[in-house]
This record gives C-alpha cells, sequence and structure tokens, in this order.
C-alpha cells in the first residue's frame, strides 16, 4: 500500500512541476511565434501567416484557460476561484472554445491546401487574406458558440474534505452526472478530436498524393527549370512542410488522449468511480495521454525551428541583433557608393592635386 501511495504522490509531483512548468515556456513561446510570424520574413505565404499565428494566439488562450487557470491552480491552491459560480461554467466554455479553435484551426488550413494545390478555381479565391482572416474568425466564433452548452455539464456542490486533522466542507465545481453532460461530453470527444484527427490524416495523405503524382509528370531537368523560373513554388512547398509536420504532431498528441477519454466513457462510467485513483493504470495513463495534449498547444514554435531554414535565420537574426546589418546592407544596394580617394600630391607641383573616383556597387549578394 505504501508502495501505491509512494507511486501516486510521485505522480503528482510531476504534475505538479510539469503544467507550471508548460506555462512558463509555452506561452511566451507561442506569442513570440506570433511576432517572428507576422513580422519577421519567415518564407510564408500570406494565407499561412495568417492561420499559423492565429493558431498561436488560440493556443496561448488554451494554456491560460486550461493549464494556467485550472490545472496549476488545482496543484497549488486549496480553494481557486473557478469552484464558485459563475466561474465554474463560464471556465469550460472558455475551455473547450479554445480547444475546438486550435483543433479546427488545424483542419481547415489542411483543407485549404489541398483545394489551392488540386482545384485551379480555389487557388484564387483561397489565397485572399481577406477571406483567410474571416475564415480565421469564424472559426474561433463559431467553436465559442458550440462550447455554450459546456457551461452546465458542471455543478459547484458542498463536498466534505479533510484537511490535516478536521473535516471541512468546501464548494467544489464537479461534473454533472446526467444524461445530458454525457451526451455532451461524447460530442465534444469527437468534435475536438476524433474527427479533426480522421480529417487532418485524409487530406495531408490526398495532399502527398497529389505532390507525389505531379513531381511524376515533368523529368528531372524540367522540374529544375521550374523551381529556378517560379519562386512561389518553393513558398508552397515551404507551406505544406510546415502543415505537415503542425499536423502530424497535433495527431501524435492527440491521438492518446482521445483513446483514453471513450476508455473512460465506456469501461468506468460509473458515478463511484475515483478518476484520482492512480493506483488504477487506466488513471495514470488518462493523465499522461492530458500531458501530452496539452504539450500540443506549445510545440509549434520548436516545430517551425525544426522544419523551416527561413524561421531559424530569422530568429537568429532577431535574438543576434542581425536585422539592422541586414538593412544597412539591403541600403547599400539601393543607392551609389561614391568612395574618394586621397589626394595625391604632384611631383612636378607644389599643389596637390585631388583625384576622385566614383565606384558603383552594381552586384551585391544578399545577407541570409
Amino acid at each position: 500500500m505504501s508502495g501505491t501511495m509512494d507511486g501516486s504522490s510521485v505522480f503528482i509531483t510531476i504534475q505538479k512541476v510539469y503544467y507550471p512548468l508548460l506555462c512558463i515556456l509555452g506561452i511566451p513561446a507561442n506569442l513570440f511565434t506570433f511576432y517572428m510570424i507576422c513580422f519577421r520574413k519567415c518564407g510564408m505565404s500570406e494565407t499561412a501567416i495568417i492561420y499559423l499565428s492565429c493558431l498561436a494566439i488560440v493556443d496561448t488562450f488554451y494554456l491560460v484557460w486550461v493549464i494556467l487557470l485550472d490545472l496549476c491552480l488545482t496543484f497549488l491552491q486549496l480553494q481557486p476561484f473557478w469552484h464558485s459560480q459563475p466561474w465554474c461554467g463560464m471556465l469550460g466554455v472558455l475551455q473547450y472554445g479554445a480547444l475546438y479553435s486550435s483543433s479546427w484551426i488545424v483542419v481547415v488550413f489542411t483543407i485549404e491546401r489541398y483545394l489551392v494545390l488540386s482545384v485551379t478555381a480555389a487557388k484564387q479565391r483561397f489565397t485572399r487574406s481577406r477571406t483567410t482572416v474571416l475564415t480565421c474568425v469564424s472559426i474561433v466564433a463559431v467553436s465559442h458558440l458550440v462550447s455554450v452548452p459546456m457551461g452546465w455539464i458542471n455543478d459547484v456542490t458542498l463536498v466534505n474534505l479533510t484537511l490535516g486533522e478536521r473535516n471541512v466542507t468546501l464548494p467544489r465545481c464537479r461534473y454533472r452526472q446526467a444524461t445530458y453532460s454525457t451526451v455532451l461530453v461524447w460530442v465534444t470527444t469527437f468534435l475536438s478530436g476524433g474527427i479533426p484527427i480522421v480529417l487532418v490524416t485524409i487530406y495531408n495523405s490526398l495532399i502527398a498524393y497529389h505532390l507525389c503524382r505531379s513531381g511524376r509528370l515533368f523529368t528531372k531537368e524540367e522540374r529544375r527549370t521550374i523551381r529556378g523560373c517560379n519562386s512561389t513554388r518553393g513558398v508552397v512547398r515551404r507551406t505544406i512542410i510546415l502543415l505537415g509536420t503542425v499536423s502530424a504532431a497535433f495527431v501524435a498528441l492527440s491521438l492518446p488522449r482521445f483513446v483514453t477519454y471513450c476508455i473512460l466513457r465506456t469501461e468506468y462510467n460509473d458515478k463511484d468511480f475515483d478518476r484520482n485513483d492512480y493506483s488504477m493504470p487506466i488513471n495514470v495513463i488518462s493523465d499522461l495521454a492530458n500531458m501530452l495534449q496539452n504539450l500540443n498547444s506549445t510545440t509549434n514554435f520548436l516545430l517551425y525551428c525544426m522544419v523551416s531554414r527561413r524561421f531559424r535565420q530569422e530568429l537568429l537574426c532577431t535574438l543576434t541583433c542581425g536585422a539592422k546589418a541586414q538593412e544597412f546592407g539591403s541600403f547599400l544596394t539601393q543607392h551609389t557608393v561614391k568612395v574618394f580617394s586621397v589626394a595625391t600630391a604632384d611631383h612636378h607641383s607644389r599643389r596637390p592635386i585631388r583625384e576622385t573616383s566614383h565606384v558603383v556597387l552594381t552586384e551585391h549578394k544578399p545577407i541570409e
């Protein structure tokens, strides 16, 4: 029994360290990613900039609502503020709204990339910045609207707790045991996890198939000529690589939570089941899956650094103040530089003769 208690306390301690660390690193990383994508030239298309910057913002809100205000306060405070009304219901709406927004931005971005690659008419419509902005705003608005019913799946009830050697009665925001709550949780599980995972997997497979098929239409020399003449193709390729990496991370980190949640709601769907009993393997596995899901909201910065050379270059320039040197170099390429030589003295005359020479920079290799 003591070994089980020791194991439970170790796992709780890990979560007490993990979640605050996730906030400390994840929130600044997402905000810095938003700055890098929006205000630095990272070689992305305009639509990719809008989708990924919006993703960084909603991931930041997810970290605030779910990690900082919920999980961190659960481990650090005896009575967090959301154990009272109206915060018990409002926090659920905000949490699921951010979760929906993050999942469906990735889904819509994936579908949009596939349509741009495969449908000529869609390329002109979906590459407009205004359309992309309206799409992102609609995703966030609809996600929070759909999350409104989640405000009633929890209820504030009085619970008897043992603190040290005394018993106290405190209000607690607890899951409402009702058919209404069960149906909503199942719908939410599929809308935030199951359906997005399936759609992202299908459309990324279609994108890969489309690229492989189009690559066979040209010889190596023709593809080399196309890459050399069309800079837009390089931007599209970099955007697809970023999208594929983000999508793969989304599926890998979200799938375990979806599976464990389905198991909890089928095999262990009992009001007497203690979710905090870590002597049961399903509780440990489920919380590990939740830790992976929450990690998904903090990894995009590292993913961009891994797969995008331009993002790494801009990051290095930002951290080392190399942007000023690059701006100065670009200034030199646009102006004629006049270099005046030192005055040379004439051997046959006492009066020195000044010779002026002009040097024009015709070619200059840009600093990368």
